[in-house]
């Protein structure tokens, strides 16, 4: 009855230590943490507070015009620098102020029946973001335009401020090289490189 008794306290002495033991093991486990979220920017541009701004040098004279927006947001993740997104400008909303020289370009050289979106789509950032700011960086991706896609590079500088950001894009597009008919008669002769100045504005989304 003695050993019985004995064998009984040993074996709950040794329950009352191993319990001990697994709560001293489970204080040490390191708390789980909650998932990192990704550092994702997302731009969207509002087409009523952006446009689009060209020009092209010729031997008469500097032609400059515009062209509208109809929609474009830009995701971006801060750390890789991975991108995606699109911006879509209206081809047929182009103008330079000149009718029959405006109606030669949607029908003869852009052809805007036939193509009505000028498509961006990002791929790649490269500089640092900030999220609050200014930011000057490059933006690499796929300009399509006129049927076929074609790999473009803009500098890029932007402000974001709380909810809302601006910037401005410039970049030349050598349309000549990319397919597009050359204007140029033999009466005037028109560089074969239109510049491009992109204004934006709108809403900044993030993940902190």
């Amino acid at each position: 009855m003695r050993q019985l008794r004995k064998k009984f306290i040993n074996t709950g002495a040794a329950a009352i230590l191993a319990f001990g033991l697994l709560l001293a093991t489970a204080h040490r486990l390191p708390a789980q943490t909650a998932p990192v979220a990704t550092p994702d920017v997302v731009l969207i541009i509002d087409p009523s507070q952006s446009q689009v701004h060209w020009n092209v040098d010729s031997t008469l004279h500097l032609v400059h015009g515009t062209f509208t927006l109809k929609s474009g947001t830009v995701h971006f993740n801060t750390e890789n620098g991975k991108a995606d997104g699109e911006i879509v400008v209206s081809a047929p909303s182009g103008e330079s102020g000149n009718d029959s020289r405006d109606r030669r370009m949607h029908k003869e050289i852009l052809e805007t029946a036939k193509y009505p979106n000028a498509i961006f789509r990002p791929t790649h950032i490269e500089g640092k973001v900030n999220r609050s700011g200014t930011s000057d960086v490059k933006l690499s991706g796929i300009f399509s335009i006129h049927g076929a896609d074609h790999e473009l590079t803009s500098q890029v500088h932007a402000e974001l401020t709380g909810g809302h950001w601006t910037g401005t894009s410039k970049f030349e597009i050598p349309y000549v090289q990319w397919g597009i008919k050359d204007p140029s008669n033999f009466l005037l002769k028109v560089k074969p490189v239109v510049k491009i100045e992109l204004e934006m504005s709108g809403a900044v989304t993030s993940q902190k």
